[in-house]
C-alpha cells in the first residue's frame, strides 16, 4: 500500500471505530471512492489492533479492575469485578460464533459492498435515534445482568455487517435497556476488547498456517490507528456526558442517503 493509503486507514479506522457510524463500511468506502486497491480483511483486522491498545490506554483502570475480577473468578470470589469480566467474556461468545458461521457460509467478503453499507447505515442510525430518546436512562455499567449482557453482545454480533457499527449497535442495545449514554459507551468499549482481541489473533494464526504474511504497511497502519482512536474515544466520552447521539444519527442519514443514490443510479 503506498503511505497515503495507510495513512488515510488509520485516521478512519481510528475515528470511525469508536464514533457510532461504522468503521468497516467506512474501510471498505476508500477503495471504492480512491481507486486504491482494497486493503483486505488482513489489513483491517490490523487497524482494529491499534484500536484495541487506544482501549486498553484509554479505560486502564477498568482493565486493572477486569484483571482484577478474573482473578476473583478463579479464587471463587464472585465480586462486582468478577462478574462484569464474566459478563464480557459471554457477550462476546454470539459475535464469534456468527463470524464462524459467515466465515463457513463463505460471505464474509460477499457482503462487503456499498449497498450493504448503505442499508445498514440508515436502518441502524434510526434504532440509535430511537433508544436514545425514548425513556429515562439511569443504570451504570455495574448494574447490568448477564441477560441484558447477552443482549448486548447478539447485537455486537450484528454488527459484524458493515455499515452496522459496532460501538452504534451495542451502545443503541445498551440504551434501550436503561444505561446513560456514557455508561453505554463505556460498556461498548470494554466489550471491544475481547472482539477484537480474538479477531486479530484468529487472522494471524490462520495467515501463518496458509504461508502468508500480513501485507506491507499494516503494522504503520496499526500503530497510527492507535493516536487517531485514542483522540476520538476521548472525544465521544466527551461528547455524550453534553449531548445526545443525534450528531451520529443525522451523519449516518447523510452517508445512506449519499451511498444510496450512488449505487442505485
Amino acid at each position: 500500500m503506498p503511505l497515503e493509503q495507510i495513512v488515510v486507514l488509520a485516521i478512519v479506522q481510528g475515528i470511525t471505530e469508536f464514533l457510532p457510524i461504522s468503521s468497516s463500511g467506512h474501510l471498505i468506502l476508500i477503495p471504492a471512492f480512491t481507486g486504491w486497491p482494497d486493503q483486505g480483511l488482513a489489513t483491517d483486522v490490523m487497524v482494529h489492533v491499534g484500536s484495541l491498545f487506544a482501549i486498553l490506554a484509554y479505560f486502564w483502570r477498568d482493565v486493572i479492575s477486569l484483571a482484577g475480577g478474573v482473578g476473583d473468578i478463579l479464587r471463587r470470589r464472585w465480586t462486582v469485578h468478577a462478574r462484569l469480566a464474566l459478563y464480557l467474556a459471554a457477550a462476546t461468545v454470539p459475535a464469534v460464533l456468527f463470524g464462524l458461521l459467515l466465515k463457513w457460509l463463505g460471505i464474509l467478503d460477499k457482503i462487503r459492498g456499498i449497498e450493504v453499507v448503505a442499508w445498514n447505515a440508515l436502518i441502524f442510525g434510526v434504532l440509535l435515534y430511537v433508544a436514545d430518546e425514548v425513556g429515562p436512562r439511569l443504570k451504570k455499567m455495574e448494574d447490568i445482568t448477564f441477560k441484558g449482557a447477552m443482549i448486548i453482545g447478539v447485537a455486537q454480533a450484528i454488527a459484524l455487517i458493515p455499515g452496522t457499527s459496532r460501538s452504534g449497535i451495542t451502545m443503541t442495545a445498551a440504551r434501550f435497556l436503561g444505561f446513560e449514554r456514557a455508561e453505554a459507551a463505556r460498556f461498548s468499549f470494554l466489550l471491544g476488547i475481547p472482539a477484537i482481541t480474538g479477531a486479530g489473533i484468529l487472522t494471524i494464526i490462520e495467515m501463518n498456517a496458509e504461508g502468508h504474511s500480513l501485507p506491507p504497511g499494516a503494522f504503520t497502519a496499526a500503530i497510527l490507528t492507535f493516536f487517531s482512536a485514542l483522540a476520538a474515544i476521548a472525544f465521544l466520552m466527551a461528547l455524550v456526558k453534553r449531548l445526545s447521539f443525534t450528531p451520529f444519527v443525522m451523519y449516518r442519514m447523510l452517508l445512506a442517503g449519499f451511498l444510496l443514490v450512488l449505487a442505485y443510479s
